[in-house]
């Protein structure tokens, strides 16, 4: 069976929007469209399917400096987009998260959407690295395959168009992790932010291998489990910018965090915006689709 057939086979009988495979498999930007098993019609987008544990982070010049740039390649060396390559959904709930920021860090590391590969760099301010003002708590990072679509404008959230970048996420386990580490994790709450007008979500996860992992499986088990975290999740990222001189950060959907449900609902809206994205059916603008 060809391997795009066999993909597509295997996909109809399953929830994963991409699917791992030992060898990366190219599907040149195809689109699968198929029922999950409580019937809903949902698209999903692969453009290169990659097994996350067989890539390697690779650093190219020096951490802190303008031309820092930190690349996934594959073990032919090749560079892979860690926000187009790597599969969002891994089935049961699981997904793939690309770490950006370690946590008890405060360099302001994020992915280069507008350059090939999309490597993770320090972001920059007027030619100037940016850093938060105190460190950051929790590991920081994005979903791959998901975009907040700037021409979407969310009724649920103030009419808040989107910030034209992956979905965040903060993963609550206790070990600091690398840049570039691939984790897996399970949403537990959302965080609808919204930043100078725009919606940034934050998704609340917790690593597959934290210890306490099996303890939290929703909103109300965070609370539980990691008491007073949400609440400081929430004021951290309303408050970070005011000592820049700038307003805080403002809160949709009441100013509480959403449950799991929501947070999934987020997932599949904007992996479905991503998937029209790297179609082309959005215009991408000075995004970089390789």
């Amino acid at each position: 069976m060809a391997a795009a057939t066999r993909a597509i086979a295997v996909a109809s009988n399953t929830t994963a929007s991409c699917l791992l495979f030992k060898r990366p498999l190219l599907l040149k930007r195809s689109s699968l469209c198929f029922k999950n098993p409580s019937g809903a019609k949902r698209l999903f987008s692969c453009r290169a399917i990659y097994n996350p544990e067989a890539l390697q982070i690779k650093q190219e010049g020096q951490p802190e400096t303008l031309d820092y740039r930190v690349f996934l390649v594959d073990n032919s060396s090749k560079k892979v987009s860690p926000w187009h390559d790597i599969p969002l959904h891994l089935g049961d709930g699981v997904f793939n998260c690309i770490v950006e920021i370690p946590k008890e860090s405060s360099a302001k590391m994020e992915v280069a959407t507008d350059e090939p590969y999309t490597p993770i760099k320090q972001d920059t301010k007027k030619g100037k690295l940016r850093y938060y003002p105190y460190n950051i708590n929790w590991n920081y990072g994005l979903l791959p395959q998901t975009w907040e679509d700037p021409s979407f404008a969310n009724s649920e959230v103030e009419g808040a168009f989107g910030d034209n970048d992956p979905v965040d996420v903060i993963e609550i386990g206790e070990s600091q992790r690398k840049i570039g580490q691939i984790l897996r994790v399970k949403p537990l709450a959302a965080l609808a932010m919204i930043d100078e007008g725009e919606l940034d979500w934050k998704i609340v996860a917790i690593s597959l291998d934290d210890p306490r992992a099996s303890l939290v499986n929703d909103v109300d088990d965070v609370e539980k489990h990691f008491p007073g975290t949400l609440t400081a999740i929430r004021d951290w990222f309303r408050d970070y910018k005011i000592p820049d001189g700038k307003p805080a950060n403002k809160f949709g959907l009441g100013n509480k965090a959403a449950n799991k449900d929501y947070a999934l609902k987020v997932i599949t809206e904007t992996n479905e915006a991503w998937a029209k994205l790297v179609k082309r059916s959005i215009p991408a603008g000075e995004l970089s689709l390789v």
